[in-house]
């Protein structure tokens, strides 16, 4: 299926299922979807802490079983099959290339590397940081290579890598979203992670100057963003809000669990300060500044204190702080539940998102083709752009 079919499709799924993936659960204690569907509310209220936690990571069986209430949305289902890339492993001998990478970052780098060609004249690293994957990718296919990267301390010791290995590897100290004269025109862009603005600067700037092939890994598709997603291609209905964005990366399965009892706990003090702000006004819920993690780790006393004095609010009373900390506490299992459906579209999002981008290749004279580079345990944004100048 080509970009714009696939992304239209995806278009009028989406928009269908609208008033039930952009309400947030965390602001409303019950979305408006809850009085359109009361079985498919009790039904998930219902649900044991490890079927709502299963149900939460797993996309394919959050949908499946929501289509038990919900009989349409699993026309979501087809949509949101991509294929694995073929997979090669670069042929570059011994483990010097791969100084100072941690672990699962490297498994990123050699599952990306092992899915892509060589197709330009050079190599262009975007935002590479150290330019671990453009240093494996130089030494693979003997090509020179530049990365470009913001952070001055990250291209010196990226240089000093390169020097140890002998490897024709230029580092560029500079903003991609402000630097006029990269890429160049027969290059190859690779970006593994670049997030938001930065792999959307790569496209419209590579495809405008005439990048041979691009190799891309999208995330954090929210960064940049002020209020509305601008998409790149014309086509479509769609509008997403900044929050849309992000609910389309929100997925934790690398976090360990002793990370998701921690998520799980400021998640509920979190909400028992908003529901104590919500006792003294009948104001519509407001966002807060992030919460310094060093206030989560002490006791409840300390932090609802702390919370209250920044927004300037009065202090609850000694002895309603436990029953306080237990709103919180049951706010959070009813978050968690039925924010299901909500998580059950982001796979679908991200997709769109992704081609948006390929969708615009395609106008610009490139085949695109979007599979994903791993398995999602290893990271959840596994999908890999490429597109190549027809």
């Amino acid at each position: 299926m080509r970009a714009a079919e696939h992304r239209r499709q995806l278009d009028i799924a989406l928009l269908a299922w609208r008033d039930l993936w952009h309400p947030q659960p965390f602001r409303e204690a019950r979305p408006v979807w809850c009085e359109q569907w009361p079985a498919l509310t009790a039904a998930l209220l219902a649900l044991s802490d490890a079927e709502a936690a299963h149900l939460n990571d797993d996309v394919t069986d959050a949908l499946c079983w929501l289509a038990g209430y919900l009989p349409d949305i699993d026309a979501l289902l087809p949509l949101i099959e991509i294929s694995a890339a073929e997979h090669a492993p670069p042929p570059v001998p011994g483990e010097r290339w791969a100084w100072e990478i941690p672990g699962r970052k490297r498994s990123q780098i050699e599952a990306f590397a092992g899915a892509v060609k060589s197709g330009g004249e050079g190599i262009i690293d975007w935002c590479g940081g150290k330019g671990h994957l453009g240093r494996l990718l130089g030494l693979a296919w003997q090509q020179p290579v530049h990365t470009l990267e913001i952070d001055a301390a990250l291209c010196a010791d990226g240089e000093h890598l390169a020097r140890r290995i002998g490897l024709d590897h230029r580092f560029l100290e500079c903003d991609a979203l402000a630097v006029p004269d990269w890429p160049r025109q027969g290059q190859h862009a690779v970006a593994l992670h670049a997030c938001g603005n930065l792999h959307r600067r790569l496209i419209e700037r590579g495809a405008g100057v005439g990048v041979n092939r691009f190799d891309v890994a999208p995330c954090c598709y929210y960064r940049g963003i002020e209020t509305h997603y601008q998409p790149l291609s014309a086509s479509g209905q769609l509008q997403l809000t900044r929050d849309d964005t992000r609910l389309a990366v929100t997925e934790t399965v690398t976090a360990s669990p002793r990370l998701t009892r921690q998520r799980d706990h400021d998640i509920a003090w979190k909400l028992a300060f908003t529901e104590w702000r919500a006792q003294l006004s009948d104001a519509p819920y407001k966002t807060f500044k992030p919460v310094p993690a060093s206030w989560l780790r002490g006791s409840f006393a300390d932090f609802l204190s702390r919370m209250v004095a920044r927004e300037n609010l009065p202090a609850p009373e000694v002895p309603h702080l436990e029953a306080i900390e237990a709103v919180g506490w049951q706010r959070q299992r009813e978050v968690m539940r039925l924010s299901i459906p909500r998580h059950a579209c982001r796979r679908s999002l991200e997709l769109w998102l992704a081609l948006d981008l390929a969708e615009y290749l395609e106008t610009c004279g490139y085949k695109p083709s979007l599979t994903t580079f791993c398995n999602r345990q290893l990271t959840p944004r596994n999908l890999l752009l490429t597109a190549w100048r027809v």
